[in-house]
């Protein structure tokens, strides 16, 4: 009785369960290689009709010459591929990337956007989804699984390609900063500077300042755009170069007309993606070939900027113009001496003497009249038409610096070409 009770019973549903879940896997592994084999026989039909629907409802696809759209065609029919390996291997998911897009990536990158490529997948998907969606929910349901991996492939690929462009426009960008800061322009550099996409046109200015702790270039570029300026940036280790052209600004509705901002109001609106220090704006100048003036003023303003203790942020290059030149910026002491000491020397000797007075004594309209001999009210004119003359206004603390500067490195040029005129001058006889 223990025997019939225990024994028979036992066996019977002890060895039922395995052969049930055996049977079980077996059914599903042939279920899996009867649809293998019926996808992969209607894989070719799979394809013809995904180029039709592609044909006929993409225009983009339609329009495209036949290289580009056999290519594109290529890419669809390696989806549909990939996808019969994937369903019989779905560990294989790494690798959809490089299946499907490996028939025709620089093509495909060249002809064809993002946007197109994901509707791509989806007509590819609702193609498949309609040939199979009446043999197996198993089989539509591993389709819509990887369709999802094949759109996060595209993205993935797109989004390399678009980082290697990055970096690749990074380096050419820094390459031509670094040329217009040295001023090693060569014929070469207009065409570079047309790859980076420059829209800028007319006159250039160069902007440096400090780097800051988290440079936001995008930041930087979108402000740029707003204020109508393109912009090329340069990271040269602790120092931020900007070089700025004007652009062209985008049309506003009702024919408003735009207004050039001077580049002293754009370096101001630019100024908080500096970091902290000194900030120099260098002198416009009329083209970009040209460029290379400005970011020599502007590096030499910035390499003595700290010698004026209220200098303001930004400045321009030429309000240093004294502090270059005692530096031995060989630029600013010459701009000085054509800016103010030869105007007011072809205008007036008074000019230059009334000026030479004033600053001598402490900037006082008394003592330098009773010096010169004449009423406070002409010094006071003499001053006025200083200013008009040269745009200087001698009455200021600080421009009287720059013209004081400016009267003393005068003063030595003459100086030396009178020492210099009779001591070069040869006899005649060994002429």
């Amino acid at each position: 009785m223990i025997t019939s009770t225990d024994g028979p019973g036992s066996a019977s549903t002890g060895g039922a369960g395995p052969d049930r879940s055996q049977r079980h896997i077996d059914d599903a592994a042939q279920e899996k290689a009867d649809t293998l084999t019926w996808l992969r026989r209607i894989s070719g039909d799979l394809a013809t009709a995904t180029i039709q629907r592609l044909e006929e409802t993409l225009p983009w696809y339609a329009e495209m010459p036949p290289a580009r759209r056999s290519a594109v065609g290529l890419v669809a029919q390696a989806g549909i591929t990939s996808f019969l390996q994937w369903f019989e291997e779905p560990a294989s998911t790494p690798a959809i990337a490089a299946d499907i897009f490996a028939a025709a990536p620089r093509e495909l990158l060249r002809s064809v956007s993002l946007t197109q490529t994901l509707q791509l997948v989806r007509v590819t998907v609702e193609v498949m989804e309609e040939r199979v969606a009446g043999r197996s929910e198993k089989v539509r349901e591993a389709m819509l699984s990887y369709s999802r991996e094949v759109a996060f492939a595209a993205a993935d690929v797109y989004a390399r390609a678009a980082e290697a462009r990055g970096l690749w426009d990074a380096r050419l960008e820094a390459l031509v900063v670094d040329s217009i800061l040295t001023g090693e322009a060569d014929d070469e550099l207009p065409s570079r500077i047309a790859a980076l996409g420059w829209h800028g046109h007319g006159e250039v200015a160069v902007l440096v300042g400090t780097t800051p702790p988290q440079l936001d270039v995008d930041q930087v570029r979108r402000t740029a755009r707003k204020l109508g300026v393109d912009v090329l940036i340069g990271v040269q280790g602790s120092r931020l170069v900007l070089v700025l052209g004007r652009a062209d600004l985008p049309a506003r509705g009702g024919g408003e007309e735009h207004t050039e901002l001077p580049f002293t109001d754009i370096a101001k609106r630019l100024e908080p993606g500096f970091g902290s220090g000194h900030l120099v704006l260098g002198p416009a100048v009329p083209a970009l070939v040209d460029a290379g003036q400005s970011a020599r003023a502007a590096l030499a303003g910035f390499a003595v900027a700290r010698a004026w203790r209220h200098a303001p942020r930004p400045v321009e290059a030429d309000d240093l113009l004294p502090e270059r030149a005692l530096a031995g910026d060989v630029v600013a002491k010459q701009t000085l001496v054509d800016r103010v000491y030869r105007p007011l020397q072809a205008h007036s000797a008074d000019l230059v003497a009334t000026l030479w007075s004033y600053l001598d004594n402490g900037r006082s309209l008394e003592a330098t009249a009773r010096e010169l001999y004449v009423h406070p009210n002409t010094v006071r004119y003499r001053l006025k038409r200083v200013s008009e003359v040269i745009g200087w206004d001698a009455t200021g603390p600080r421009e009287a610096l720059i013209l004081q500067t400016a009267l003393i490195l005068g003063s030595i040029g003459t100086d030396a070409t009178r020492r210099r005129g009779p001591a070069n001058r040869r006899p005649a006889a060994h002429r």
